[in-house]
């Protein structure tokens, strides 16, 4: 009995904590407006793993491609370590304080990957690094494009990134041989991402979209993300609305005349990251694509893929396809408002990538370096006329 009141007690606490988030969320301001930042502050954040090596890369690109506003003190870049699975470990933290301190002196973050420890890992439990950011920078939508346009695809995703089944992804309950994990949802945190999701599709003229559920059997949490998901929908009568369960949503990506309908998705968290990851072995494999984290205050950008531990214990990080990192930057460079440089790389991948492939990373030795592939896309970059 002293367990389950304990249990109890657990929950009491996780609810109060979620229930003054959602009170927070509905007190929120506007988007921070970057013209006003001066100068605006670029943290680059390498992570551990490959995270170094790849981060590095779509650094040097975006100095590169920025340096005019470099120049005018108009924009900073700032390193930032410590975001390695042995000083987070060392403190017990998901992110250490100093780092995180240092992180919220910056407006956007390039940030790589980073480990997050397993059952049977030889590290402590601890937090992911990716969901600690997010929750601490207020990060709620992960925005994850997939474009092929020789095969009918124009695809982005909006994921909710502070809720869901992630939220509280370390704070399971366990009595005798019953465990329970959490899965959280709010209205205002499902109303800003939804909002977000309808102005772009607005803004960018997309006619289509997409809300992803399994809401006939998860009745609460995902019944009411659908139902205020729907009502935002409400507010935008020219975009074409429909939802989809989650597990027939996977199959449609692949059929070759529905998929061509998509534009704009819209889902929760854990759905979010299995599906992108499915989306993006479209155009190459989760090694290629990039995404954006984007709160009121703060921006983050980053792969969609982990630390490759299994890379650097084979020697072959050198190896590590910066691809993901470099799209990042596109997103990152667009939501600053530098969309010529951002289209600028964005065309110079697609032709390193799809086009003229005279450099290509196989992940060994057979295949170019990290620096050898950011090389040849700077210089691709630099060439074009725009």
């Amino acid at each position: 009995m002293d367990k389950i009141q304990d249990a109890v007690m657990q929950f009491e606490q996780l609810l109060q904590k979620q229930i003054s988030r959602a009170q927070k969320m509905r007190e929120q301001g506007n988007f921070l407006d970057y013209r006003n930042c001066n100068p605006l502050v670029i943290g680059v954040c390498g992570g551990d793993g490959i995270g170094p090596i790849i981060t590095k890369e779509a650094a040097r690109v975006l100095n590169a491609l920025l340096v005019d506003e470099v120049g005018l003190g108009k924009i900073e870049f700032r390193n930032i370590d410590g975001l390695t699975i042995e000083n987070r470990v060392a403190v017990n933290q998901a992110i250490p304080d100093q780092v995180l301190e240092e992180l919220k002196q910056c407006h956007v973050i390039l940030k790589g990957p980073t480990t997050t420890p397993r059952v049977g890992d030889p590290w402590p439990n601890i937090e992911s690094a990716n969901v600690a950011m997010r929750k601490e920078l207020d990060l709620f939508a992960n925005l994850r494009p997939v474009k092929l346009p020789e095969q009918g695809i124009d695809w982005i995703f909006f994921r909710e990134n502070t809720e869901g089944s992630y939220v509280l992804g370390s704070e399971g309950i366990e009595v005798d041989d019953v465990a329970i994990d959490f899965a959280v949802t709010t209205r205002p945190g499902t109303e800003r991402i939804a909002r977000l999701a309808y102005e772009y599709a607005r803004r960018n003229k997309k006619e289509r979209v997409s809300i992803i559920t399994k809401a006939n059997v998860i009745k609460t949490t995902d019944g009411n993300f659908l139902r205020d998901c729907l009502a935002v929908a409400k507010e935008y009568p020219e975009i074409q609305t429909d939802d989809w369960y989650i597990d027939i949503i996977t199959a449609k990506l692949i059929d070759p005349k529905r998929r061509k309908d998509f534009r704009v998705f819209l889902l929760p968290n854990l759905y979010g990251d299995i599906i992108t990851d499915e989306a993006a072995e479209f155009q190459g494999g989760v090694g290629t694509a990039g995404s954006a984290n984007i709160g009121k205050r703060y921006a983050m950008f980053e792969a969609i893929h982990g630390s490759a531990p299994r890379m650097v214990a084979e020697g072959r990080q050198i190896y590590a396809d910066p691809s993901s990192m470099l799209r990042a930057s596109v997103l990152l460079l667009s939501h600053i408002g530098q969309t010529k440089q951002a289209t600028r790389l964005e065309r110079a991948l697609d032709i390193c990538m799809f086009e003229e492939k005279k450099c290509r990373v196989t992940g060994r030795s057979d295949g170019a370096t990290a620096q050898e592939f950011g090389d040849y896309v700077l210089q691709t970059a630099i060439n074009l006329e725009m």
